[in-house]
């Protein structure tokens, strides 16, 4: 008898009982650290989702820099990735405010944009910025920076 496609990929042709994994419970990760997402972008949003959530990363987000202080100020984030330009706020002065504020003065905030240019890396840095990381977001340079701001976090 010949291997086929079908007696590869197919049942067991004995009689042991077939075990479909996709209907068994998912492992939950253990939480590692919440980032607060502050992005104008839904679809910025979900991608950054897509790739942390997975890992066992909590995540918040907010449409704006006014929701995102407001949220930072709440729930004390355990870094903030932050947008530069949205509407009302832009990301610099979101920045400026919550490195003023006592409650949040001390969360790792990563700059992500669009735009690399070094002026924008210059301005996010002198403003209080941890970090920058380009749009679209590589992974690794993510998780890189995420585990040089979270070193007491466990970065998969």
């Amino acid at each position: 008898m010949g291997f086929g496609f079908r007696s590869i990929f197919g049942r067991h042709q004995d009689n042991l009982e077939y075990h479909d994994r996709r209907n068994d419970d998912r492992i939950k990760l253990p939480k590692i650290a919440t980032i607060l997402i502050v992005d104008d972008s839904r679809t910025a949003i979900a991608v950054l989702r897509k790739t942390l959530e997975p890992t066992g990363y909590t995540v918040l987000s907010a449409l704006n820099a006014e929701e995102g202080i407001e949220i930072a100020k709440n729930d004390k984030p355990d870094c903030i990735l932050m947008d530069i330009i949205m509407p009302g706020l832009n990301g610099f002065q979101a920045t400026r405010i919550l490195r003023k504020e006592p409650l949040t003065q001390h969360i790792p905030i990563l700059i992500i944009s669009g735009n690399e240019q070094a002026t924008e890396k210059y301005w996010g840095l002198r403003v209080g910025a941890n970090g920058f990381l380009g749009k679209p977001v590589d992974r690794s340079e993510l998780f890189h920076l995420l585990g040089e701001h979270l070193p007491e976090v466990q970065v998969i």
